[in-house]
């Protein structure tokens, strides 16, 4: 008989959160201040070089980097648009085509 088991209660652990959006986590990082622990990540060492100016560049860096990427999604969705807008007037001239040459025969 196992005696032991029965006394045991089960922990009931919590449920995890959820993680951050995209949204949400451009918007930490552009409040971050450049002196943020965040960006010594990609630290180099180098001799004699100001450890502010690397910190500063890589801040830089990534700031850059999502300047582009939200300009990627803008042009993203304007050719999305632009390509059905393309794609109606194309239906369009088809089923013109298609009627002037009905009439035609």
């Amino acid at each position: 008989m196992n005696m032991g088991s029965k006394g045991k209660k089960k922990m009931v652990l919590p449920t995890r959160p959820d993680p951050p959006s995209v949204d949400q986590i451009i918007e930490d990082i552009n409040r971050a201040d450049p002196s943020d622990p965040v960006f010594r990540f990609l630290q180099i060492p180098n001799e004699g070089g100001s450890h502010s100016n690397e910190v500063e560049a890589r801040y830089t860096q990534s700031r850059h980097y999502l300047e582009l990427n939200e300009r990627l999604q803008e042009a993203h969705t304007e050719l999305t648009r632009k390509r059905d807008e393309l794609s109606m007037v194309g239906e369009s001239l088809e089923q013109s085509v298609a009627a002037v040459k009905g009439t035609a025969l």
